[in-house]
């Protein structure tokens, strides 16, 4: 339950310094993602949660 608690602490700093350094792209993207079709931001979602499970996985030794 601690690594959860820190990936999600991780989370906030990485997206927290991304708003702070590049507010104006930020903005932009989620005006693009706004656009975008549900299906493929459902595929997108389901193959960077299956990367970032592939991830986790190697690196604690499967």
């Amino acid at each position: 339950m601690t690594d959860l608690v820190v990936a999600l602490g991780l989370v906030l700093a990485v997206e927290g310094l991304l708003f702070a350094a590049f507010p104006e792209g930020v903005k932009r993207a989620m005006i693009a993602a706004a656009e975008t079709p549900s299906e493929r931001m459902r595929i997108v979602g389901l193959v960077s949660a299956i990367v970032g499970v592939g991830i986790v996985w190697l690196i604690r030794g499967g």
